[in-house]
């Protein structure tokens, strides 16, 4: 699909969306509602950004925004009665941010859009990810993390995109793999936080200090 060069950007504090992945949103706000609402009536296009810095800053009123973000389309829409509503967003693809433009309650940008990067598989890659996920869910004590693994999609972006927004990272770690331009450049730099948190995790536990450690 033909992407335009300036679109609405949704910032929020804690969410960093990926390519091929859904986001359900609910939709509350009148300035939020409006923009919903101009999407519907266009192309269905709403750019999802990360707020920086403080998250009490109001999200509307020009707070610092990482300049990264994802371009998601609505594929799914539901009206409420009282002028809320749900909607679900699929992740499309990276732009980054040029400059804001007025005009509108909310907020619009004129965006670069990110070359469509290469989903060629390296085997090596996919199994160094298999390892320090799986290692993740058993320090989590998920059961049968070799059979969730097995869960997930086989078709290489889908697989690390839905890894990168679905793992329990810190937002500038996400904001760090949405950076990245391409599939295998994204994986590696998953493995590389994902070694981290496994060794700082073992060094606890050997330490005596693991029952302090948080895994979502």
């Amino acid at each position: 699909m033909d992407f335009p060069e300036t679109i609405a950007i949704f910032p929020l504090p804690n969410v960093v969306l990926f390519p091929e992945v859904d986001l359900p949103l609910h939709i509350f706000e009148p300035r939020y509602r409006e923009m919903v609402r101009d999407a519907m009536d266009g192309d269905r296009l709403i750019g999802m950004v990360l707020l920086k810095g403080d998250r009490r800053e109001d999200p509307s009123g020009g707070a610092a925004v990482y300049p990264v973000g994802c371009v998601g389309r609505i594929e799914k829409f539901e009206q409420l009665e009282d002028g809320r509503s749900n909607l679900v967003l699929r992740g499309k693809r990276r732009f980054e941010i040029s400059d804001e433009v007025a005009g509108k309650a909310y907020r619009r940008a004129h965006v670069r859009w990110a070359p469509i990067p290469s989903t060629e598989t390296d085997e090596t890659i996919r199994e160094q990810l298999r390892v320090c996920v799986v290692g993740l869910l058993e320090r989590a004590g998920k059961q049968g993390p070799e059979q969730i693994w097995e869960r997930l999609p086989d078709e290489w972006s889908k697989l690390v995109n839905l890894l990168a927004f679905g793992l329990p990272l810190k937002e500038v770690e996400k904001m760090a793999l949405l950076e990245c331009t391409g599939c295998g450049a994204r994986a590696e730099r998953m493995i590389e936080i994902l070694e981290f948190r496994l060794a700082e995790h073992d060094s606890r536990q050997k330490g005596g200090g693991g029952s302090g450690e948080s895994w979502h």
